[in-house]
């Protein structure tokens, strides 16, 4: 079973059309306690008239509701608000729904898209308030259950998110590893392309000019003509089998120097470069349209008569194009060619995000092509401006939107517990002492949000402003003391020595517990319960503190020891899967030098032989032979393709590509990804493909974009919308289908 075939039935699994047997167990048992509860509490009825009705209905609609929570989510939590309503209405024997609307919401993050569950949040708290306010609370206290509902939610949506998130790693990671198993063979394939394009580049362009000018001085029988033939045959050959050589060793790179003296070893071209830097993948194709270019010139016409590499600059893009012009006549030597260089030179130009044309023009030939260079210090486009802001502002989606949960479940749970009337102080009873209450709640509880990026100063922050609340209880202001908001609170700090422990890695950081627990034993000790001497209680208290601060310290640095092994065996697999490749690559080549040695490079050594010897018929039967050669190992070379899926990785979506007939581009600095990184940006470059024939994978320092034509149909957005969801990543689509999936690189914890 390939791995797609794997991915599909792990995707059906995951979407059931049905409620499945857990889903009516769980439906049922929630039926029956509430139907117990009614037993004890009011034997008989639950309620009288509409509020005995409301109570079944709202129990029903609650079953209703978990059953359907997997396979329609949305349905579920909007029945679950329902049942809320009812219940409340019904009176106080309903205990279910809070539970039924926590499982409603689970379900809803775990299977669908990070907004509509965020949608489905928001709804969730709004019920909880409402609930409260028909229960017949006051304002204050049906805001304060609003905002606990909002920090409670916080965190079903994020357990959720995480749920999905782990769920799609684990699938990721699966079909990684059951994919990476054939990275070697589709390396040995792009190696074999590679040398297949030079082959028919280097070998068949030299030995094409051989065949020409020994033909010619052979049917003319002048001398002189045949003396330069030989000569020329002597120094081609040479050429080509040092050519050959260096191609089957490494990759070679090229120059605008090497193109000049392609066009200065025909006579007579026109040739004009107007260009002089370009980058280095640029460069080479414009060698190879120009090489093949001259090469068919002269096996299909009377030579070419010019050549241009121009830059062409329009108000909105700038590209170098590349025109190849021959006036027609009858070939020289008919027959030579091997049918896969125009071809080939589409797929090379394409794959740059160019254009390619070839074609009559008059009574002759032109080849052109077009090639998009990236601007030297433009700016970016409103398009590219907008989808990098929105890369920014959408982060919440990811693995960080845990730091953001928690910021609202902080200021939430605190705001909610002191909003509720009632208490002494009552903070809130005036403007002039509940803002600043809100706004110490809220500096205390945002530096969560940096606790990745910055965990030390956030550390620092948060201890700040107890330390500036200690001191506002000093000067007797007439808010609430912080020894009585401390332990409600201090889980802050807790999660915030976490990530000094589990995110700083290099440095000391036993002494964030220490600080902790010392002004933590200060703010408990300044209480009006504490009589005495204080500094010796907070030091007392100090001490206990810094038992659970310890606890959490150790599981910070434990988690950072486990992810320093996590991406050092990554590491590890990486050289490994690296040494497989090269040394596929390498046996490609070897087997290709192989069959050239047997073949093309021989009957190409034999025409310097033979061109040495002085004997012009015998090179050009060589140099025909050599080229006959050729085009039989590129024949053969052609069908070693066995099949087989592309890996799911970066890497792989150059075969995809090509097997497509569609061209990849990759911009930016390529780097290893994670595992999961690499199949999601593999998947969503899949289904861009099928929306439209190229694809752009951009690579930046906080991720990886996707960019190509949209899918038709609603279906197919759904499934690329889910994809770009499941890893934390965002999905824009332009109103004429140009879409952009962005994919965040993550450190997880």
């Amino acid at each position: 079973m390939t791995w797609r075939r794997r991915r599909a039935l792990v995707a059906e699994r995951a979407q059931p059309h049905l409620p499945g047997r857990r889903d009516l167990i769980l439906a049922a048992a929630v039926v029956g306690v509430q139907v117990s509860v009614w037993a004890v509490l009011v034997p008989g009825v639950p309620g009288e008239g509409a509020k005995a009705m409301a109570a079944v209905l709202g129990t029903g609609v609650a079953g209703g509701a978990l059953a359907v929570r997997r396979i329609a989510p949305v349905w579920a939590l909007g029945g679950a608000s329902t049942s809320a309503l009812l219940s409340v209405f019904a009176g106080g024997d309903a205990v279910v729904w809070p539970l039924v609307l926590v499982v409603a919401l689970y379900s809803l993050a775990v299977h669908r898209t990070a907004g509509l569950a965020a949608t489905g949040a928001v709804a969730a708290s709004l019920t909880a308030a409402a609930a409260t306010a028909v229960a017949g609370a006051s304002a204050r206290t049906v805001a304060g259950t609003g905002l606990l509902a909002a920090g409670g939610t916080a965190i079903v949506w994020v357990l959720g998110r995480s749920r999905r998130r782990r769920r799609a790693d684990r699938s990721a990671l699966a079909a990684y590893r059951a994919g990476t198993t054939a990275v070697p063979r589709f390396a040995a394939e792009a190696e074999r392309e590679r040398l297949m394009a030079e082959l028919h580049d280097v070998a068949a362009h030299r030995l094409t000019g051989v065949v020409v000018a020994a033909g010619a001085a052979t049917r003319l029988a002048d001398r002189e003509m045949a003396a330069e033939a030989t000569r020329h045959a002597a120094v081609a050959a040479r050429q080509a089998v040092a050519e050959l050589d260096r191609l089957i060793e490494a990759a070679g790179t090229v120059t605008f120097d090497d193109v000049d003296a392609l066009a200065a070893d025909h006579v007579g071209v026109d040739y004009l470069r107007t260009v002089a830097d370009t980058p280095p993948d640029v460069v080479a194709l414009v060698h190879r349209v120009v090489r093949e270019a001259l090469t068919n010139a002269v096996r299909y016409a009377s030579g070419a008569r010019r050549v241009r590499v121009e830059e062409t600059t329009t108000s909105l893009t700038t590209s170098l194009t590349v025109t190849v012009t021959d006036e027609g006549g009858a070939p020289a030597a008919p027959g030579l060619g091997t049918g896969r260089g125009l071809a080939g030179l589409g797929s090379a130009t394409r794959a740059l995000g160019g254009a390619f044309s070839a074609g009559p023009d008059g009574t002759g030939w032109t080849v052109r092509a077009e090639i998009p260079l990236p601007p030297a210090s433009a700016p970016e486009s409103v398009r590219e401006r907008w989808g990098a802001f929105l890369d920014a502002a959408r982060g919440w989606r990811g693995p960080a939107a845990l730091d953001a949960v928690l910021v609202v479940l902080a200021v939430a749970l605190s705001l909610g517990a002191e909003l509720p009337p009632g208490g002494d102080p009552d903070p809130f009873s005036s403007p002039l002492l509940g803002a600043p209450l809100a706004l110490l709640f809220t500096v205390h509880a945002f530096p969560l949000w940096w606790r990745r990026q910055a965990p030390r100063g956030a550390l620092t922050i948060a201890l700040a402003t107890l330390l500036v609340w200690l001191g506002l209880d000093l000067a007797g202001w007439p808010g609430p003391p912080l020894s009585d908001v401390f332990l409600w609170n201090w889980w802050v700090e807790l999660a915030l020595v976490y990530a000094v422990a589990a995110f700083q890695p290099g440095v000391r950081t036993w002494p964030a517990l220490l600080a902790v627990a010392v002004v933590g034993g200060a703010a408990l000790a300044s209480g009006d319960g504490i009589t005495g001497n204080r500094a010796g209680a907070g030091a007392v208290l100090a001490a206990a503190l810094a038992i659970p601060c310890l606890a959490v310290w150790a599981l910070g640095a434990h988690t950072a020891g486990r992810r320093r092994r996590r991406d050092a065996a990554a590491a590890r697999d990486r050289v490994r899967l690296d040494r497989e490749v090269s040394a596929a690559a390498a046996a490609e080549r070897v087997r290709v030098a192989d069959g050239l040695r047997r073949t093309a490079r021989r009957h190409t050594q034999n025409v310097a032989d033979e061109a040495d010897a002085g004997r012009l018929d015998a090179v050009l039967a060589e140099a025909r032979a050599g080229l006959a050669a050729l085009r039989e190992l590129l024949s053969d070379l052609r069908v070693q393709d066995d099949g087989g899926d592309p890996p799911p990785t970066v890497q792989g979506i150059a075969a995809l590509a090509s097997r497509r007939g569609a061209a990849v581009r990759f911009a930016g600095e390529r780097r290893p990804l994670p595992p999961a990184l690499e199949v999601a940006v593999f998947q969503v470059a899949r289904e861009l493909f099928a929306g439209g024939d190229a694809v752009t994978v951009t690579f930046s320092g906080r991720g990886v974009a996707v960019s190509g034509q949209a899918p038709g149909g609603a279906a197919a957005e759904r499934r690329l919308r889910a994809l770009t969801d499941a890893c934390g990543g965002t999905l824009m689509i332009a109103d004429d289908g140009a879409a952009r999936g962005w994919l965040p690189e993550v450190s997880r914890p």
